[in-house]
């Protein structure tokens, strides 16, 4: 599944679909009634940037990837990442989207080039890196999440 953002930006295939939930244990029964089963674990993010800031945090997370799209749930645990500001403002749901590339901080610059802001950030190692960028107030301030990860071994 293309979008206008992944067309612009060169950004391929929409990997995963992301809801913020209040109460995870909940949103397993009812998410799950939905798309099926979901692994879930527990992930303490340290010295992650947050708006501009080192800051730590923990979420719930849980995923499902019985279809062509991996859905994701996440609760915060501890800390305040945007999860928390958009639970706050707007409630449960549709959160981001993401996709799956291969030089995050190319992406980043012309996403922030084309007035995205970068709110949510870490830096693994130089193959494992994840940002969400929201988009502009005049396109909507949605947000987008970009993951690399290392290219699988060839067979």
């Amino acid at each position: 599944m293309q979008s206008a953002i992944s067309e612009k930006f060169g950004l391929g295939p929409i990997a995963q679909v992301a809801y913020v939930v209040h109460d995870m244990s909940q949103a397993l029964e009812s998410y799950g009634a939905i798309f099926g089963p979901f692994e879930s674990y527990e992930a303490p993010l340290k010295g992650c940037t947050i708006k501009g800031q080192k800051a730590d945090c923990k979420l719930h997370v849980a995923t499902n990837n019985t279809g062509p799209i991996e859905i994701e749930l996440i609760a915060v645990l501890e800390g305040h990442p945007p999860h928390k500001d958009h639970l706050l403002e707007h409630g449960e749901g549709l959160h981001h989207i993401r996709f799956d590339v291969e030089d995050i901080e190319t992406k980043i610059e012309a996403m922030k080039d084309a007035g995205f802001s970068v709110i949510f950030h870490q830096r693994y190692s130089p193959e494992i890196t994840f940002a969400y960028l929201q988009s502009p107030t005049e396109t909507g301030s949605h947000v987008v999440e970009l993951l690399q990860m290392p290219k699988p071994d060839a067979p």
